[in-house]
């Protein structure tokens, strides 16, 4: 048992008290000569802890409580939160004993304090052991880092309160209290634990919460009533997957409520962007090439919220623009997506807070920003994109022995290389009172990709086609793969006669009969492929313009 010396005495008081003064100084008179310094060995049946230090030294006694805490590194506890639980090994949490209070109380067992203190523990001592406490600890920056590391799974997160937009109007949607850990108190708690509850075998400590309480009064909310700043993007040309992913991120930041002095971040907002989050493959920008990408098309969602969002004059934490010129928006006027690495990030930096609407109808995404209107009636702003500087794109050629010659189709549209810079005006009374650069963007050339089938070619010809693919002379790698595919036909056609008679006359006859078949023929092998393929591929990409740039 553990031994408290106050609890004893009052514990024995009326006993001692009754006790004859004989038997009192008769102790006293056997004890009184024991000098402090003469002390060498801890009183038989005194205990540290469970730890048996009867008839040790100090110094034993030490090393001996050492070695109990060395035993116990691999007991793990359960520290339990509102919301959850997790295990923590006495070594992960650095447990440790105070050895030189521990072994000095043990040794003043019997040999220290008044006549009437050493009495009580001796009479103590004759009903068993007596045990001090070890004074075991835990790291405490060490055990609160982990704690703090494991907070969201320990936490019941408050639901602040929030609106609902109903019409032209707003509905109060009452929150949620949340709990939350404590870390400095739950620490001592621990300790405390550790100390003065913990037997060996009961591992379950419970940590100190706080309850939180939802953010936002109903009459806080009541006040956001005034359309701050708005703005809407087309994505009516988009592929279906594309469409789907732009209106299932315009859904998730739809109806958010953000806070003075709160930072909103949009990846955050529509994260994970996976297929069980409800997205779907469409296309994307990565390394300056049009991809298929889980969540292609995010992009414009960001980009339409961006220009609601300057329009509001919300301080813009984080933006970045595309790594290639987007067809939705004007050069400057977009924002990119691309993991945690690009995000459009943005502080509410007004004294109410903002509810943010977002929808789709039709083919377009709207964003508009609502709160509590301050800026005077005669005040406007605006931005216009300015162009500084243009790059036109190159044409990359692919050779392909494995596609016909003649055969031509381009696999991705150019872009052009852009610098452009985003202005800010502000008027009042339609006086201009400031004109300033708002954003700076460089967006990448990237090259018209087209595949040129050789197959069937000559030497002489594959030559041709490379020597006018290096001079990046579109027109006539067209052209030679057009003549080419030509003479290839009417090789095959003469073979055909030559092994046929009748074939041949069944063929003069057939183009006697339609003098178009055979123009038809050639102009079927002559039509360069990419009239078709180029414009799918092309339609497809203004379809679908840059989603995620990753």
């Amino acid at each position: 048992m553990k031994i408290n010396k106050k609890a004893l005495l009052l514990g024995t008081m009326a006993f001692v008290l009754v006790a004859a003064s004989g038997m009192v100084s008769a102790y006293a008179s056997g004890s009184s000569g024991t000098k402090k310094a003469k002390i060498q060995t801890i009183t038989e049946g005194v205990c540290i802890g469970s730890v048996d230090v009867g008839g040790m030294t100090k110094e034993e006694a030490k090393k001996a409580v050492d070695a109990y805490v060395d035993s116990i590194k691999d007991t793990s506890f359960s520290l339990k939160g509102a919301n959850g639980s997790f295990d923590a090994t006495a070594q992960e949490m650095s447990v440790s004993a105070d050895t030189d209070a521990a072994a000095d109380e043990a040794l003043s067992v019997c040999h220290e304090g008044s006549l009437i203190d050493r009495f009580v523990e001796s009479e103590e001592l004759k009903k068993g052991n007596v045990a001090v406490n070890m004074y075991l600890s835990v790291d405490k920056q060490k055990t609160a880092n982990m704690i703090y590391d494991k907070s969201d799974e320990l936490n019941i997160k408050a639901v602040d309160n929030s609106l609902q937009r109903n019409g032209d109007s707003f509905d109060f949607v009452p929150g949620q209290e949340g709990k939350e850990v404590d870390v400095v108190k739950s620490v001592y708690a621990i300790n405390d634990f550790l100390q003065n509850s913990w037997d060996g075998s009961a591992n379950e400590i419970e940590l100190v919460t706080n309850t939180v309480q939802p953010r936002g009064s109903k009459e806080e909310l009541s006040k956001i009533k005034d359309n701050l700043g708005g703005f809407s993007t087309d994505f009516s040309s988009s592929a279906a997957g594309r469409a789907a992913n732009v209106k299932n991120a315009c859904s998730l930041i739809n109806g958010s409520v953000i806070y003075p002095g709160e930072q909103f971040s949009v990846y955050e907002a529509i994260s994970p962007i996976t297929t069980d989050n409800g997205y779907q493959i469409a296309g994307a920008y990565e390394n300056g090439q049009v991809v298929d990408s889980v969540g292609g098309g995010v992009c414009q969602v960001a980009t339409t919220l961006y220009n609601a969002v300057i329009r509001a004059e919300l301080d813009i934490v984080q933006r970045y623009n595309h790594s290639m010129i987007v067809s939705y928006v004007k050069p400057s006027d977009d924002a990119a997506i691309a993991g945690t690495y690009k995000d459009l990030k943005f502080k509410n930096n007004l004294d109410n807070p903002v509810y943010i609407e977002g929808y789709c109808s039709g083919g377009v995404i709207t964003f508009n920003v609502y709160g509590v209107e301050t800026r005077p009636a005669n005040r406007e702003i605006s931005f216009r994109s300015e162009t500084l500087s243009e790059e036109d794109p190159v044409t990359q050629f692919k050779f392909d022995a494995g596609q016909p010659v003649g055969y031509f189709n381009t696999e991705q549209s150019a872009h052009k290389g852009v610098t452009a810079r985003l202005w800010k005006t502000v008027t009042v009374d339609g006086t201009v009172q400031s004109d300033e650069v708002f954003n700076n963007s460089k967006y990448k050339s990237s090259p018209k990709i087209v595949t040129v089938g050789t197959a069937g070619a000559s030497a002489e010809v594959v030559a041709q086609l490379q020597a006018a693919a290096a001079a990046n002379d579109e027109g006539s790698v067209k052209s030679i793969a057009a003549s080419a595919a030509a003479a290839v036909q009417a090789a095959q056609t003469q073979a055909t006669q030559t092994q046929d008679p009748n074939a041949a006359g069944q063929t003069q006859g057939a183009q006697t009969q339609d003098p178009n078949a055979a123009g038809q023929t050639q102009g079927a092998q002559t039509q360069p492929t990419d009239q078709n393929a180029a414009g799918q591929t092309q339609g497809n990409q203004t379809q679908q313009p840059a989603g995620q740039t990753q």
